[in-house]
């Protein structure tokens, strides 16, 4: 499948594991590639939904400088909004607790921007998907922080992991998004490369 990006040297700019497996997944050779110190701020006015995105197309504009003529090359960025505020990576495990608190019995959203560039094509898009999660114990949350360190996820949880079982009580929209890419929605874009 995707014989029509068997001509490029396919670049998966993320060390995310997850990612990294879930581009496994569509059966796409690719190669990880990091460039590190990629500034990820960006403007106060900007609405939460649309951060990821703006981020996707920061990193994308990075690498764009190092490309060559055969390279296309993925970036991304996921974000969790509760209400109008984004989590980040928690700082600690006092910052995660907290995180997971404030999305304990309450629905919140996940969105990740995507940018996929080569030197004569740019798309960029974002997915979102709403997320429940039943109201979690201290004991829990504690539990889930000590023996799953949840220090490089967005939100302070992992969703294929033990908080998820327990915690996720419905979703709306792609599961894979919420782990960090939206790969049907990659996958639908790469087939329109010519």
């Amino acid at each position: 499948m995707l014989e029509n990006i068997k001509k490029y040297h396919v670049v998966l700019a993320s060390k995310s594991p997850r990612r990294q497996e879930l581009l496994s997944g569509l059966g796409i050779d690719f190669t990880v590639k990091i460039i590190p110190g990629i500034d990820e701020s960006y403007p106060d006015s900007l609405p939460a939904a649309d951060v990821a995105q703006y981020i996707s197309e920061k990193k994308a504009a990075a690498y764009k400088a190092e490309m060559d003529t055969s390279d296309l090359i993925i970036t991304a960025d996921t974000v969790v909004i509760v209400g109008d505020k984004i989590l980040g990576k928690p700082k600690d495990a006092a910052d995660a607790h907290a995180m997971l608190e404030s999305i304990s019995g309450r629905t919140h959203s996940v969105v990740t921007g995507v940018t996929i560039t080569t030197t004569d094509f740019h798309k960029s898009f974002s997915v979102e998907t709403e997320v429940t999660f039943a109201s979690l114990s201290s004991d829990e949350i504690d539990h889930y922080i000590e023996t799953y360190r949840p220090y490089d996820k967005a939100g302070a949880y992992g969703i294929q992991e033990w908080i998820g079982y327990i915690g996720v009580t419905s979703l709306a929209g792609s599961y894979y998004n919420v782990m960090g890419l939206p790969v049907q929605r990659i996958y639908s874009e790469l087939k329109g490369i010519v």
